[in-house]
C-alpha cells in the first residue's frame, strides 16, 4: 500500500529526527563504572589501587577520596584510568568521580580482597554444606563484602559483568562460595579487618579455559591440546547436534509411552547437548568472559579449588597449572600475590589393593607446582571427601586449611599450616626410613595407632600393601616382608586411598611416591 506524499515526507522526518536523537547520546557518552566498582566494595589496603570506567573520549575525569584527588582524561575509546593511593584500613569511604557527570561511592571499605575461584567445589554454595541452617543465620557481617562473577564462556574478552558487591548477611550469603566465605570469616575473626571476597568459580571448568589464549597458543608444551581444540571449533556443529537431540528425544517419548502402557520402567530422557564453544572446557572461555572484567582490580591473592575436570591429563596440568597461575600474576601486574589451592579430595571407591590412579597423578602436579613458583601453597584435604560425592559438604575444614596459609604466610600469624611432605628415602636392608619437612608438633596418627596408607615395590614396579611404624618426629619407617629390597614406597596413592597420617595438629600428611616412574596420563593432552 502507498502512502500519500505528506506521510512519506513527516516518515522521513521522524526516522531522520530519531537518527540524530541516537547519534547524539552515542556520542554523548555517559559516564560508566564497571560492576567490579561501585558502593560497597573493598579496596586493598596497604597498596595502590586502580579505579577505571568509561565515559565520552577525551572527557577530563576527577576521582577523590579522603583528601587525595586524581585526574585523567578518557582515551579514545572513552577508557579512563587513576590509581589511588593506598588508603588506610577501614572506612566507610565514599570516592567522587566527576566528569560532565557525577558519581559518588558510598560504604567503599579497605581491607583484604581475595579471589575464590576454581570450579565446583570453589562454587559449592553455603546452603548445600554441612550445617547450613546454623551458618547462614549466623552470617552477619556487615564488614565482610561479597561479589559473584556470572558464567560467561565467550572467545571475546569482557570489560564488564552483571553483579554488585553486597555485604555478608544470612541472606547474602546463602548462594555465596562456601570455601570461600569460610576462608574470608577465618581471616576476619582473626584479623579484624574488612574482608573482599570475588567468587567467580564455574562448576566443571577446566584450566586452559582460565588462560590468555594467546599465551597458550605461543607454548609449545600446549600445541597438542590447541590442535584438539583447533578440530573441535572447526567441525563442531551445535544445530546438527540440537537435531539429533530432538530426534532421540521423540524417541525418548515414544518409549516412554509404551513403557508406561506396558507396566514397565520408563527409560532414561536423552541429554540434551552441551555447546564446547561457549562452555567452560574451550581455551580461553572463562579468561575471556569472567576473568578479563575483574584483572587488574587490587586483590591481596587468590584461593583456588580446581583440578577434577583435569585429572585425566594429570601429567599436562604439571605444566598448565603453573602457567595459569603466572599468566594470571603476569596480567594482573600485581607482582607475584599469593595463589593457595586445594588438593583433590578423597573419592570413588576404596581399592584394597594397590592400583594406578589418575586422580593421584592430579594430586601430585598440585603439589610440585609449589616447588615451581614462589608464593604458592597447597591445603591438603586427603581425609575430607566423600566416596559417592565428588562435592564433599565439609566445606568449613577446607576454608581453615587455606586460611591457615594466608594467616601464616601473609599476615604474619604464628600458626602451624604447612601439611607434612615428602623429602627423602633411605633403604637399610628390606625397610624404607622416610624423613619428612612441615610436620609441625611431630608426625602422628588419627583413629588408630599403626600407619597406614603405604604402598611399597621392588625394581619389579609391583607394589604391595606395607606395614609401617614412626620412628621419630619427622620419620617413618616403612617394609613388606614380601619386598627384600625397596625401590619406591607411596602414600595415599589412590583415588578413595585409606591412610591417618598428620600432624599433631590435624593436618594430614601429603600424598605423594618416591618414584617417579610413568604414570597413567603420561603424554595425554
Amino acid at each position: 500500500m502507498n502512502c500519500p506524499p505528506a506521510k512519506q515526507l513527516l516518515a522521513a522526518l521522524l526516522m531522520l529526527a530519531s537518527l540524530n536523537i541516537l547519534n547524539n547520546r552515542q556520542a554523548q557518552a555517559e559516564l560508566k563504572l564497571p560492576a567490579i566498582i561501585g558502593d560497597h566494595m573493598v579496596l586493598q589496603q596497604g597498596q595502590k589501587n586502580p579505579l577505571w570506567g568509561w565515559a565520552e573520549p577525551g572527557e577530563k575525569i576527577t576521582v577523590s577520596v579522603n583528601g587525595q584527588t586524581h585526574t585523567t582524561t578518557a582515551d579514545a575509546k572513552g577508557k579512563w584510568k587513576v590509581t589511588l593511593d593506598p588508603l588506610k584500613v577501614g572506612g566507610p569511604y565514599e570516592i567522587t568521580i566527576k566528569g560532565k557527570e557525577s558519581i559518588t561511592l558510598k560504604d567503599v571499605l579497605a581491607g583484604e580482597v581475595w579471589i575464590c575461584s576454581g570450579q565446583s567445589n570453589m562454587a559449592w554454595t553455603v546452603s548445600n554444606s554441612n550445617d547450613a541452617d546454623l551458618e547462614i543465620m549466623t552470617a552477619n557481617y556487615p564488614k565482610i563484602r561479597l561479589i559473584s562473577v556470572p558464567q560467561v564462556g565467550t572467545q571475546e574478552p569482557q570489560d564488564d559483568f552483571n553483579g554488585k558487591w553486597e555485604a555478608c548477611t544470612p541472606q547474602t550469603v546463602a548462594n555465596f562460595s562456601a570455601v570461600g566465605y569460610f576462608f574470608g570469616r577465618q581471616l576476619y575473626q582473626t584479623l579484624n579487618v574488612p574482608i573482599g571476597l570475588i567468587d567467580n568459580a564455574w562448576g566443571g571448568s577446566a584450566a586452559e579455559a582460565w588462560v590468555n589464549r594467546k599465551r597458550l597458543e605461543e607454548e609449545p608444551a600446549f600445541k597438542g591440546l590447541m590442535e584438539r581444540w583447533q578440530q573441535t571449533e572447526k567441525n563442531y556443529d551445535h544445530e546438527k547436534s540440537m537435531a539429533a537431540y530432538k530426534k532421540r528425544l521423540d524417541q525418548w517419548k515414544a518409549a516412554v509411552k509404551k513403557a508406561k502402557s506396558a507396566g514397565k520402567p520408563l527409560p532414561r530422557r536423552p541429554r540434551a547437548p552441551r555447546n564446547p564453544l561457549t562452555g567452560n572446557h574451550r581455551p580461553s572461555n572463562i579468561y575471556n568472559g569472567v576473568l578479563h572484567p575483574t584483572i587488574g582490580y587490587g586483590i591481596k591473592g587468590v584461593i583456588w579449588y580446581q583440578g577434577e575436570s583435569n585429572a585425566g591429563r594429570a601429567y599436562q596440568y604439571r605444566e598448565l597449572f603453573p602457567f595459569m597461575i603466572q599468566n594470571w600474576r603476569d596480567e594482573w601486574n600485581q607482582g607475584d600475590f599469593p595463589f593457595y589451592w586445594v588438593q583433590l579430595a578423597d573419592f570413588r571407591g576404596e581399592k584394597p589393593e594397590p592400583a594406578d590412579s589418575d586422580w593421584a597423578e592430579l594430586r601430585e602436579a598440585q603439589t610440585m607446582t609449589m616447588s615451581k613458583l614462589p608464593n604458592t601453597g597447597e591445603a591438603v584435604i586427603i581425609d575430607l571427601g566423600e566416596a559417592v560425592d565428588i562435592h564433599p559438604k565439609n566445606k568449613l575444614d577446607v576454608g581453615k586449611r587455606l586460611a591457615r596459609w594466608a594467616l601464616a604466610n601473609d599476615y604474619g600469624v604464628k600458626i602451624v599450616y604447612r601439611s607434612p611432605q615428602y623429602k627423602s628415602m633411605e633403604v637399610e636392608g628390606n625397610k624404607a626410613i622416610l624423613t619428612f619437612d612441615h610436620v609441625g608438633g611431630g608426625l602422628d596418627l588419627f583413629d588408630i595407632n599403626t600407619p597406614v596408607g603405604f604402598t611399597i615395590a621392588g625394581a619389579d614396579k609391583k607394589f604391595l600393601n606395607a606395614s609401617a611404624k614412626i620412628i621419630g618426629k619427622n620419620k617413618i619407617e616403612v617394609w613388606s616382608d614380601a619386598v627384600a629390597k625397596p625401590a619406591s614406597v607411596r602414600y595415599g596413592w589412590a583415588d578413595n586411598p585409606i591412610l591417618n597420617v598428620q600432624n599433631k595438629e590435624g593436618l594430614p600428611l601429603t600424598p605423594f611416591r618416591t618414584d617417579d616412574w610413568t604414570g597413567i596420563t603420561a603424554g595425554k593432552h
